[in-house]
């Protein structure tokens, strides 16, 4: 069995759509123990609508690594 920290690894390869793709199977999967119905057709709905944002290209995608860059400069900042 791989490992989490290989399985991100793997991942993180991946084309954007596919990557869109994974992210929003694993989150649709956290959902299925949902104790609010509505609140999880509410995620579904929206999660489906943002990957197919992702698929049709009519949002823009940055890589992980400039997001992580963003993250750690405003963190520092914050330091």
């Amino acid at each position: 069995m791989a490992t989490k920290d290989a399985l991100l690894s793997d991942a993180l390869r991946l084309p954007p759509e596919e990557r869109a793709e994974v992210a929003h199977k694993l989150l649709l999967s956290l959902e299925e123990g949902a104790e609010d119905p509505e609140a999880q057709s509410e995620g579904s709905a929206e999660l489906g609508r943002r990957a197919r944002d992702v698929l049709d290209r009519s949002v823009k995608t940055v890589p992980w690594e400039q997001v992580e860059e963003r993250i750690r400069a405003r963190l520092g900042q914050r330091w």
